[in-house]
């Protein structure tokens, strides 16, 4: 199936959950705020989000910094 990640279309499996796209887009693990097609999604729904065909996923990272 294919999903829109941070503007750039991609292939990923069916059936993927939020969370194991999330581990294979970034390995920060703390700062870190995901909306799907312009929904945020809480940290404690990840694992149970099952991604559909021509999901638009926004991945955020906070950057430190002055």
């Amino acid at each position: 199936m294919r999903v829109t990640i941070n503007g750039e279309l991609r292939d990923v499996p069916s059936g993927l959950l939020l969370a194991d796209l999330i581990a294979q887009h970034t390995d920060i693990r703390s700062g870190v705020a995901v909306a799907v097609d312009g929904e945020v999604v809480p940290r404690t729904g990840w694992s149970a989000y099952v991604l559909e065909d021509g999901a638009v996923i926004e991945i955020l990272t906070a950057v430190q910094g002055g």
